[in-house]
Parts: structure tokens; C-alpha cells; sequence
């Protein structure tokens, strides 16, 4: 059993050709798989590769994933001696006209566009430091996958554990007094009766109509069976290795459906209790299954 959750944390670093990178991954809940990139200057070309290993790890979740780079050797730095000329020559021009300090080294050097940073490794090291960044992903992929699974064993054990709190409702709802035969028969013999009484020239067909009727709308055996259907049904998938939390979440719904109608039909107190505790299991297990692949 390997259900998978859609939350996550992983982290993965190391160094070499001169950088040290760390990769930071975080996921969360979605209806679709959904990458939210944030790469350094020099790592854009990477996205195509990035997103097709995300696609192969994960079916589904929000996933927001942060490269950093730092280099371990400092740049060459380069004086854009052009344009720290045309400044030269501004400041002259302008020495008679404006009232200031002299211009002093640093600050000149200080200005945007003087220094330049001279990018000058050769192509086998921008191939080997990408490389080794692509395969840091790959690592933390795995931790990312290895750290949802063990969110979905415990997942498991709390959705495990709400479905047999629902099966015990059900059974206990199968042996109500109020949906047995003969607890039935008394309360539409009493329904009946009162109908008699409010129109004693009633006809017999239309008195049987309207006791077919109050047999129909008493009766949620039919409900009862379908809950235990899905109940089933969601025992299966929960031992299943495949993403099921589309599935789960609708027989959620489903489960919800049958619920409410039992609800709706029942006239006893003490299964209308039941199937209000049944809503409740419901709603909790739903929540639970939202955080499922």
C-alpha cells in the first residue's frame, strides 16, 4: 500500500565546477499538477528537463520549486572604460555650470554599466555545472516523493479508521428499530388510519396509493445497501498503489447523497441521529481525501 499525499517538503544541495546550488521543493494541494519555477540567470534553458521530471514523479499537486546558485569562485570584473570616459567628459562639460564636489573614483565606478562582469567559462563548464544541477532535481524529486508517501501512510491510517467509523454507523442504522419490517408496518398502519380518519370517504385504490407511498418514502433500505456498496468500493482503493484521490473524493459525494436522503426519509429520532453522525464521518473523510494524489 503506497497512497500518496499532495504535501511535501524536500531539499537537496551540493557543489562543484566552481558553484554551489541547493534546490528547494514544496508541494501542496491541486486539482492538476502544477510547477511554479524560480531559476537563477544562466538555468532558464533547464525548464523543459525540470518539468518533464516533475511529470514523471507526481500525478498531481501545486508544487513551487527554487533553485539557488552560489558561485564559489569570484567573477572577473571588467571597467566599461568607454563609458566611464563619456562621464569623464560629461563632468568637465559640466564643472562650470553646476556647483558640486568633484567626482571621486569610487563613486564613479559605483555607477551602473562602469564595472561589467566578465562571464568568460568555457562551455563545458556551464554544460557540467547544469548537469549536476538537473541531477540535484532528480534527487530532490525522489526526497519530494519519499516525503508525500510517508504523508499518505499516515493519511491511510486516519481515512482507514473514519471508513470503519462509518461502517459501524451504517450497521447500526441496518438495525434500527425504525427500519425493520414490523416497526414499519406499525408506524404506516397508524399513518393510515390517520389518513382514514381525515377522509373516512377516501377509496380503497387511493388508500393503498398513499400507504404505497408512505411504504416508499419509510423504507431506505435501498440507501443502507448503496452506502455499503461504496463503503466497499472505497476499501479497495485504499489498497491500491494508483492515484485515487479523484476517485475517493467522489464517492465522497456519493456517499454524502445517500446520506442526506436517509436523513430526509427517516421519521425515527434515532436514526436520523445516526445518519447525521454519518454526514459528519463524511465531511471529515472528504477533508482528508482533499490531500490525496
Amino acid at each position: 500500500m503506497s497512497l500518496a499525499s499532495m504535501t511535501g517538503f524536500a531539499r537537496a544541495d551540493g557543489e562543484g565546477n566552481g558553484i554551489a546550488w541547493v534546490w528547494e521543493l514544496k508541494s501542496v494541494n491541486s486539482r492538476s499538477l502544477d510547477l511554479r519555477l524560480r531559476l537563477p540567470p544562466g538555468f532558464d534553458a533547464l525548464e523543459p528537463q525540470l518539468r518533464a521530471g516533475l511529470g514523471k514523479s507526481c500525478r498531481r499537486g501545486n508544487v513551487a520549486a527554487t533553485l539557488s546558485v552560489t558561485r564559489l569562485t569570484p567573477p572577473v570584473m571588467r571597467v566599461n572604460r568607454e563609458m566611464l570616459s563619456q562621464i569623464v567628459t560629461l563632468l568637465n562639460d559640466l564643472a562650470g555650470e553646476v556647483e558640486a564636489a568633484p567626482a571621486r573614483l569610487d563613486g564613479l565606478i559605483g555607477l551602473r554599466g562602469v564595472i561589467d562582469t566578465v562571464d568568460d567559462e568555457p562551455d563545458a563548464v556551464t554544460e557540467a555545472r547544469r548537469a549536476a544541477v538537473l541531477a540535484g532535481w532528480t534527487l530532490a524529486l525522489e526526497r519530494l516523493a519519499q516525503a508525500r508517501a510517508e504523508e499518505g501512510a499516515r493519511l491511510l491510517a486516519v481515512l482507514s479508521a473514519q471508513r470503519q467509523e462509518l461502517a459501524t454507523l451504517v450497521t447500526a442504522a441496518t438495525t434500527c428499530a425504525a427500519t425493520q419490517p414490523e416497526a414499519l408496518r406499525t408506524r404506516l398502519t397508524a399513518q393510515l388510519r390517520e389518513l382514514q380518519s381525515l377522509a373516512p370517504t377516501m377509496p380503497e385504490e387511493r388508500v393503498a396509493q398513499e400507504l404505497a407511498m408512505l411504504a416508499t418514502r419509510a423504507d431506505v433500505r435501498e440507501e443502507l445497501d448503496r452506502l455499503r456498496a461504496h463503503l466497499a468500493q472505497i476499501g479497495d482503493l485504499l489498497q491500491r498503489d494508483d492515484p485515487v484521490g479523484r476517485q475517493l473524493d467522489f464517492l465522497c459525494q456519493e456517499l454524502n447523497r445517500e446520506a442526506n436522503t436517509l436523513c430526509s426519509k427517516s421519521a425515527d429520532i434515532e436514526l436520523t441521529r445516526l445518519g447525521l453522525g454519518m454526514k459528519a464521518t463524511i465531511e471529515q473523510f472528504r477533508e482528508q481525501v482533499q490531500n490525496l494524489e
